[in-house]
C-alpha cells in the first residue's frame, strides 16, 4: 500500500526494480541479471526503496489517514443499514458525528 501512495516519488530506476520484485514476482539474481548490477546491488536498491516509502508515510501519513476514513465510511454506512431497517434517529445523530470528524480530517 506504501508504494500505491509514494511509488510515483521514486526515481524510474527504483520503481523499475521495485516493480519487479513487488508485483513481477522476479528475484534479485533475475533483475541483477536484466539491469547489469550485483544481486547485493538489487537487494541494497529494494531496502532503500522500503526505508523511502516508509519515511513518507511516517512524515505524511497518507496510508494511515486513508485507512482511518475507509473505517469510518464503512461505520457510515452500517448505521444508515441499520436506519433504513429500523428507523432509529440516535443512528443519524450518530452517522453525522462520523461525517464530521471525516471532514475535520480532511
Amino acid at each position: 500500500m506504501l508504494y500505491d501512495f509514494y511509488g510515483e516519488l521514486l526515481n524510474e530506476h527504483q520503481k523499475k526494480i521495485y516493480e519487479d520484485v513487488v508485483f513481477n514476482d522476479m528475484s534479485l539474481t533475475e533483475i541483477a541479471k536484466e539491469e547489469g548490477i550485483s544481486r547485493q546491488g538489487v537487494h541494497d536498491l529494494i531496502k532503500r526503496c522500503d526505508k523511502i516509502l516508509r519515511d513518507y508515510e511516517e512524515k505524511l501519513h497518507l496510508v494511515e489517514k486513508f485507512n482511518t476514513t475507509k473505517k469510518d465510511v464503512t461505520l457510515i454506512k452500517e448505521l444508515l443499514e441499520k436506519f433504513m431497517s429500523g428507523g432509529n434517529r440516535e443512528l443519524i445523530d450518530e452517522v453525522i458525528t462520523v461525517a464530521d470528524k471525516i471532514l475535520d480530517e480532511i
